[in-house]
């Protein structure tokens, strides 16, 4: 098992409880080793080792199956070398899918934006009906999980009936054999990992191998007019049964009546459904329920559309996508969006609080696009019309760091960083500088005709208290930062956590 994070873990804790030996390799040394892990051990892994750093090269040409963690690029390790060789090399996900049962049905979804909320409302609703249902992937639970219950229990006591799961383009970088979803979903495809794609249409192609294991009879939906998907899916279009998101057969929104209608008349769906009782914020989530709802009957477990009608008051979408988190006594609602990794995210959320005067928030680190001009906030100009304002945040700087005062010989290494830099900015002025995403984004906004007022903040806490003094009552504060976690965070849910404790002070 190549790369021990969450998912290779579980894959080797499958691997142990199939009663493999097991051999789990990383190159980050300051890893734990896993050999007197409570979870290892409770799976008598006497034929566990764990190899951290460097490695001897035969380990992988010795195994019999070698399976990779999505993280772990095929260049690494000599993985493409392998896969060419005829070794069974297998992505995480595939390895799962083949302990569990066939019975179970895979509602596999994937996309740049709404993963993780489209498969949580999915989960919702087969819950509601009594489904026994697993939800994880790339949302937080490996499907190994789900694999390992299977495999340490009896055959007669495995009660699942479906998997619901978040695939990213990572996970399909190894082709898949026994990963074959009962339906599949690419809900859009914008730019984000071109730093591991190169180009839109190698993205769209690791997307759209979701469909490759399908039949006739299984339902694919995809986004309806993108250049790139239509390209990619072609060699997989008789493999199963097609509908569009945005189009018929497929299904269209009235987002101000609040109606989803649906028509895919090859499996039997005519059907509408109200999505005026939904608590969950955000326009765009009206989309993510109606497509969670056609997933769902496209199943064939015995859920109609016009069942999930009363699950609709109840969906609740997963942390950090426009959560509100805080309603304060100066009546403004302070909503977590930190999700928002990119600009079409941003422009989602923003679309769905029409009507709804907000203090918007953004920066961090802005995706790189690949031979544009720019970064793509001038996108965000439309929907920003009409808000209170906008607060951008830049990452720290080392300049700031130099303020601090002289007191050991960090500092100094970081002035001679900071020099250095200096002469970098010198040498390839056009190079993008570190930390100055804050400054590029309000550059963007103001160039492209922004009309509200644009203020900077240093950090995250400097744009929170920025914002207590522009809201009014009413009013909401969101966090819907359109560019990777700031310098300050580990990621994108310790950066909506800062964010929510921030709301909770005031």
């Amino acid at each position: 098992v190549i790369g021990l994070g969450i998912s290779g873990k579980a894959a080797a804790r499958l691997a142990l409880a199939r009663g493999a030996s097991v051999v789990g390799i990383d190159q980050d040394e300051s890893l734990s080793s896993l050999e007197h892990d409570p979870s290892f051990m409770a799976l008598n892994s006497t034929g566990f080792k764990t190899v951290l750093g460097n490695f001897d090269w035969n380990l992988l040409k010795d195994a019999d199956v070698v399976v990779v963690s999505p993280g772990v690029p095929l260049e690494k390790y000599g993985l493409s070398y392998l896969l060419q060789s005829g070794k069974q090399v297998m992505s995480e996900l595939d390895f799962a899918a083949e302990a569990l049962p066939k019975s179970v049905k895979i509602l596999a979804v994937t996309g740049t934006n709404g993963k993780s909320t489209t498969v949580t409302f999915a989960g919702q609703m087969l819950n509601h009906f009594g489904i026994d249902t697993f939800v994880g992937g790339n949302l937080g639970t490996s499907l190994s999980e789900a694999a390992i219950q299977h495999v340490t229990s009896p055959a007669q006591e495995c009660k699942l009936k479906v998997a619901v799961v978040e695939v990213s383009s990572y996970q399909m970088a190894i082709p898949c054999v026994y990963f074959r979803p009962s339906v599949s979903v690419v809900l859009n495809l914008t730019p984000d990992h071109l730093e591991r794609h190169k180009t839109m249409l190698d993205y769209a192609e690791h997307k759209c191998r979701l469909f490759s294991h399908m039949t006739n009879a299984k339902l694919g939906l995809l986004s309806f007019g993108n250049q790139h998907l239509d390209e990619a899916v072609k060699k997989y279009w008789n493999k199963f049964n097609p509908a569009w998101i945005g189009a018929f057969p497929g299904l269209e929104i009235d987002t101000e009546a609040k109606i989803a209608t649906f028509k895919v008349p090859d499996i039997g769906i005519e059907s509408q459904l109200q999505l005026g009782s939904m608590r969950a914020m955000g326009k765009h989530n009206y989309f993510n329920a109606a497509v969670a709802a056609l997933s769902v009957a496209g199943l064939d477990v015995g859920v109609h559309i016009e069942d999930i009608n009363s699950t609709i008051e109840k969906l609740r979408p997963p942390p950090h996508r426009m959560q509100v988190v805080h309603k304060d006594i100066h009546g403004v609602t302070w909503v977590d969006d930190s999700k928002a990794t990119n600009v079409e995210a941003t422009y989602a959320g923003l679309m769905g609080l029409k009507g709804q005067k907000s203090v918007i928030l953004l920066g961090g680190l802005a995706k790189v696009l690949v031979g544009q001009a720019s970064n793509g906030f001038e996108e965000l100009i439309e929907p920003l019309t009409g808000h209170r304002c906008v607060i951008t945040v830049r990452e720290m700087l080392l300049l700031d760091i130099c303020k601090f005062p002289i007191q050991n010989s960090y500092v100094l290494c970081f002035l001679l960083l900071y020099f250095y830099g200096l002469f970098l900015n010198w040498l390839l002025p056009e190079c993008p500088k570190f930390g100055a995403s804050g400054t590029m984004i309000h550059q963007e906004l103001s160039d492209n005709g922004l009309d509200i007022p644009c203020i900077q903040a240093t950090n995250l806490k400097d744009a929170v208290e920025q914002a207590r003094k522009m809201a009014k009552h009413g009013d909401a504060i969101v966090l819907s930062p359109a560019c990777a976690s700031f310098d300050e965070f580990r990621n994108f849910e310790h950066r909506g956590m800062v964010f929510r404790e921030l709301a909770l002070s005031s």
